[in-house]
């Protein structure tokens, strides 16, 4: 019947979510290190008086917690998306293994210069420019430069276990059996066992 799905579909077996026995530090902390190895990733906004989305590479500027934070123009598009809409995605992918992780959370614009200082990077100046009026030079003390924090409210990802070898016989045992191939860990973090991390390194 068109519109309904039946367990003959294609695609129709469950994902296994969260299938080990690991504490919530373990599988908090397995996501931080992989969002740690990774410099770019994609952060989702909603456009200005839209209903669609777009998605920007972003490169991480540093973590707090498990707060992502990234550097920005103050002026440019994605601030002004934010403060419409706050609520953001950051999309992680290591492309030689198909690990992910996706993270959704709100976002706020801080402009305080000691918070800018303490990130700063000169290569900012690339990208925002020198006006030439000793106020908008791309420095540290330029009101256009801001930080854009991501606080972390769910989020899911998907890792890979053991090495190829091991894997390849796991999918070859999957295609005699029948049953899906154990090659990953699928988990997802929901909002209050976020809550319940962050209590916990407070």
């Amino acid at each position: 019947m068109s519109g309904t799905s039946t367990e003959s579909d294609t695609g129709s077996q469950p994902s296994v979510v969260n299938p080990g026995h690991e504490s919530l530090k373990e599988r908090v902390e397995d996501l931080i290190q992989f969002i740690d190895s990774h410099k770019f990733c994609l952060m989702t906004t909603r456009q200005k008086n839209s209903e669609y989305l777009v998605s920007r590479c972003m490169a991480v500027a540093a973590r707090e917690g498990i707060d992502i934070l990234f550097h920005t123009d103050t002026e440019s598009g994605k601030t002004d998306e934010l403060v419409g809409d706050p609520h953001v995605n950051i999309g992680f992918l290591k492309e030689s293994t198909g690990d992910w992780a996706s993270v959704s959370g709100t976002a706020c614009i801080i402009t305080d210069r000691e918070l800018v200082k303490k990130y700063y990077s000169n290569q900012l100046k690339a990208w925002v420019g020198d006006l030439g009026d000793g106020v908008h030079d791309g420095g540290p003390n330029d009101p256009r430069v801001g930080v854009i924090k991501i606080h972390m409210r769910t989020a899911t990802y998907c890792l890979s276990q053991g090495n190829a070898f091991t894997r390849g016989i796991e999918v070859a045992k999957g295609s005699i059996t029948g049953k899906p191939a154990q090659v990953n860990k699928l988990r997802e973090l929901t909002e209050s066992e976020l809550d319940m991390y962050r209590t916990l390194i407070s």
